[in-house]
């Protein structure tokens, strides 16, 4: 079963808090799993972020907002019990609470309009606000790679070559000496685009291959490579590309000696993203920074 959204856990989390006792956020997690039928596999998803369970992050909103329209009261951090509203409410329990039900209450009606539109498709209304931030961000950088890749795939030949090398050299291969890499001449390439010298003597060598390509490369195009490698008696090569391999290219590179790693277009382009080659960050105006209480500042000796 999918992890159900944090408007789907609210009415749960206030019925296990009916008890009149005080829980926690971290001991609510494993019922309201049990009884969603969320798995263990499924809890340990993450965000888009990688910094927490989307899970956890979804109860602990559900908690918020029912806090904000009073029915829960926060009695220390991550700690909540049931407030006299919500003995009310579930004296005649909705068949669902969720924002709608939640903006009968004028404390949280007040709440959403200070706090603004969480997002303004109907997707966002069951994402909590990271969800809806880190969707965002993701839509964004889903857009700038396609344009990125876009970009490259109209350039010519020879500044994919050179922006190959600058990538792999920008992920730290080539060490911090002189001559970290070059290009091979034009016409003398012999199957081979870039050299990246890991030491100074060249004794370990990768060997570049970059294809500005529409079509997919197959696994005729990676035997070329290979032969190209034993010419030289290499172990390791990278071939990049602006299209896609076929399964058979991909599956046969796994089984070869000398070791090629494959990157293509939509990689490329997320590398390139990453480490700011033909990419830069926005000016600091446009920059949203998200905080969060400081507990430590508030605990009292």
């Amino acid at each position: 079963m999918a992890i159900p959204d944090f408007q789907s856990l609210m009415l749960p989390l206030l019925q296990l808090a009916a008890d009149g006792q005080e829980h926690s956020l971290a001991e609510s997690r494993t019922p309201l799993a049990q009884q969603f039928g969320v798995t263990e596999e499924e809890r340990k998803e993450l965000l888009p972020s990688g910094q927490q369970p989307t899970f956890n992050n979804r109860v602990a909103w559900a908690k918020v907002y029912l806090e904000r329209a009073g029915l829960l009261l926060s009695t220390r951090r991550a700690h909540f019990q049931i407030s006299p509203r919500g003995r009310e409410v579930l004296q005649r329990p909705p068949t669902r609470i969720d924002i709608p039900f939640l903006n009968g209450f004028s404390e949280f009606a007040d709440f959403r309009a200070k706090a603004g539109p969480i997002g303004q498709d109907a997707r966002s209304a069951h994402e909590t606000p990271e969800e809806t931030l880190q969707s965002a961000y993701q839509r964004i950088r889903e857009m700038l790679a396609a344009e990125l890749l876009d970009r490259v795939k109209a350039a010519s030949p020879e500044f994919f070559e050179r922006l190959v090398l600058d990538l792999m050299l920008k992920m730290g291969y080539g060490g911090s000496h002189d001559r970290p890499g070059s290009l091979t001449p034009a016409g003398a390439d012999e199957g081979i685009d870039g050299i990246i010298n890991e030491d100074r003597l060249g004794l370990d060598v990768i060997y570049l291959q970059a294809k500005r390509w529409e079509n997919t490369i197959g696994r005729p195009e990676i035997q070329k490579f290979v032969g190209a490698l034993h010419g030289r008696r290499a172990k390791k090569g990278v071939f990049l590309t602006t299209s896609r391999f076929s399964p058979e290219a991909i599956a046969y590179v796994t089984t070869i000696d000398p070791k090629i790693v494959l990157i293509d277009g939509c990689r490329l382009a997320q590398f390139m993203i990453d480490l700011n080659v033909g990419v830069s960050p926005m000016s600091p105006r446009e920059v949203y920074e998200i905080k969060r209480i400081d507990a430590d500042f508030f605990a009292e000796e």
